[in-house]
């Protein structure tokens, strides 16, 4: 399938609303196909063996000058003669990506911002990732309450420039606690007794600690985004949160991760400040895009719904992303124009907001 006169002018240009930067080394095959999956593949086989490989080799070779689907030491070659900047640069730029909003707080050292903007031709902001920003502000801070002060200076010192701040653990299992802001006794206890027991680098750890740092993102008004991971007790903590952050002034964006759509969706309906992120945040192995499209235009508002890749390392990984989203769109909002139920009007301007306009006006990029 291919882009149809429906989409190919109105979503020719994406926001992606969440994903990280690029490796800046040459990879091998091995280091290359370790990137398209998680755990182990089969004896005899590799992650090229999987929906997330078998995509890469239909549409990147054709981007760096091969045949669809050549065998990958094929590509992996081409892509060494090129070199890493200039395959990176035809891949990001072919799918037409005009803003990227980048999660920088990764473990392992990607590129930033700027050098993606330069390699894909587009915008590109910082999401600030919270439990990054107070592991560096542990680093310099030698007390409990000097940490809690720096901390909440930094928070609002990187908001100036920040598109958004992100949590990989956020609301936590417990929907007692997600839906109220810690005591300040609490906070101090907890913040004490990590500083004692963490070496310089150290992951941050807790619930207290973590629930202190959403509460304190959304008292600088940037959008907060969330992972929302399966679970009954994760899905009762975001709801949780999502009720008790009503009225504070920031939006919260609920990425889909491992592929609870629905209830995002559903929480998008219901709260005027959540919006769902839609796409396969998690390339590797989430749901079908077009799958998560289909719930979420029969649970939320249109104005709620936004792109989200969730890429990073590989440009073939923005790369197939962005392909598969617009062709989800191209099948769900054009089978909707198809079949009678929507206007062809009607389904561009759908395609438009979920595709650019609805991140556009939530994170503050025109």
């Amino acid at each position: 399938m291919t882009d149809t006169p429906l989409l190919v002018a109105d979503t020719a240009s994406l926001v992606d609303q969440y994903c990280h930067g690029l490796v800046r080394d040459e990879l091998g095959l091995a280091t290359f196909e370790a990137r398209l999956g998680r755990g182990s593949p089969a004896p005899g086989t590799t992650f090229f063996d999987s929906r997330t490989g078998f995509a890469v080799r239909r549409w990147c070779p054709p981007l760096l000058g091969l045949e669809p689907h050549c065998p990958p030491a094929a590509y992996l070659a081409r892509r060494r003669e090129l070199g890493v900047l200039e395959s990176g640069r035809r891949l990001l730029r072919a799918v037409r990506i005009a803003a990227h909003l980048v999660d920088t707080g990764t473990a392992e050292e990607l590129t930033g911002p700027p050098e993606l903007a330069a390699t894909g031709g587009a915008v590109a902001r910082e999401v600030v990732r919270l439990e990054h920003l107070a592991e560096q502000v542990a680093d310099t801070s030698g007390t409990a309450d000097a940490f809690l002060t720096n901390l909440a200076e930094a928070v609002h010192a990187v908001s100036a420039t920040a598109a958004a701040f992100t949590s990989t653990e956020g609301p936590g299992e417990d929907a007692a606690v997600a839906g109220t802001p810690p005591g300040p006794g609490a906070v101090r206890a907890a913040a004490a007794t990590w500083l004692s027991g963490r070496a310089a680098g150290a992951r941050l750890a807790g619930p207290v600690l973590v629930s202190h740092l959403l509460w304190v993102a959304l008292t600088t008004g940037r959008p907060l985004q969330l992972h929302a991971l399966p679970g009954p007790r994760r899905a009762a903590a975001l709801t949780a949160f999502a009720r008790a952050t009503a009225g504070l002034g920031a939006d919260v964006v609920l990425l889909g991760g491992g592929g609870p759509h629905d209830h995002t969706a559903r929480l998008a309906a219901l709260h005027p400040h959540v919006y769902a992120g839609i796409g396969p945040v998690d390339p590797y192995g989430g749901p079908p895009v077009r799958d998560a499209l289909a719930g979420a235009l029969e649970r939320a508002p249109f104005g709620k719904l936004m792109y989200a890749s969730g890429a990073g390392g590989l440009p073939e990984l923005h790369v197939v992303a962005a392909r598969e989203f617009r062709l989800a769109l191209e099948a769900v909002v054009g089978g909707k124009v198809a079949e009678g139920a929507w206007s062809a009007r009607d389904g561009r301007r759908v395609a438009r907001m979920i595709a650019s306009e609805n991140a556009r006006r939530v994170y503050g990029l025109d």
